[in-house]
């Protein structure tokens, strides 16, 4: 068995016990492969596997990797992870399912004007800045509402919300927080936990779980 299956398996399967401590019915979060630096030939093996959902954060790159695997396995769901400028979203668009990262309101509208020429929309999560960090892009905790309508009023698909907790701190009290952020705009979608914390973000209900490191190893 391939090394990154028997990490995956090994992940999902601290999931599913801490689920059932938890004793929670009908939770079950994604695992979402980050594999971005990863060559295809190290992400065939969780494909050929049945895995689904994958995440990059280059559009460049994910074009190179995925345009013809996608063709092939139309299952397959690409979620955008990475900040998104605004002249790449018309590349981002016909390739990826998810974008986790929408964080200003010119990209809301660049979005909302591009995705009129495709039948599918995207599922779109609000990338907030929940520790309030200032090298850290996401709408401020204070005003998720606002933008929130702002993204409705543009027809987005707004399915949950984001974030990028601290990096020096335990994580714990920001998970908590985007829990309440996502039940009071009322979304299904929660997209939190890495390779760090992903058990953690169990705990507050995170329905997407980024996890590269873990999986893949590391990078270069």
């Amino acid at each position: 068995m391939h090394k990154t299956i028997e990490n995956l398996n090994y992940i999902q399967n601290q999931i599913n016990s801490k689920i059932l401590k938890l004793n929670i019915n009908n939770y079950k979060p994604k695992i979402i492969a980050i594999s971005k630096t990863f060559k295809i030939d190290h992400i065939l093996p969780l494909i050929e596997h049945g895995h689904r959902d994958f995440g990059e954060n280059k559009v460049q790159e994910a074009l190179e990797k995925w345009t013809e695997i996608k063709n092939k396995n139309k299952d397959i769901k690409l979620h955008m992870v990475g900040k998104l400028q605004t002249n790449k979203v018309k590349f981002v668009l016909p390739l990826f399912d998810f974008i986790h990262s929408l964080d200003n309101l010119k990209l809301a509208k660049k979005i909302s004007e591009e995705q009129k020429k495709y039948k599918n929309k995207p599922k779109i999560f609000i990338q907030i800045n929940i520790g309030n960090e200032l090298q850290k892009s996401g709408i401020d905790k204070n005003k998720f509402a606002e933008f929130y309508n702002e993204c409705i009023n543009l027809g987005l698909n707004i399915v949950g919300t984001m974030c990028l907790p601290p990096a020096d701190k335990k994580p714990d009290i920001y998970f908590e927080e985007m829990e309440k952020i996502t039940n009071i705009l009322n979304l299904n979608d929660l997209s939190m936990g890495m390779s760090d914390d992903y058990l953690t973000a169990v705990d507050y209900s995170s329905t997407y779980l980024r996890i590269g490191s873990k999986i893949f190893g590391a990078r270069n």
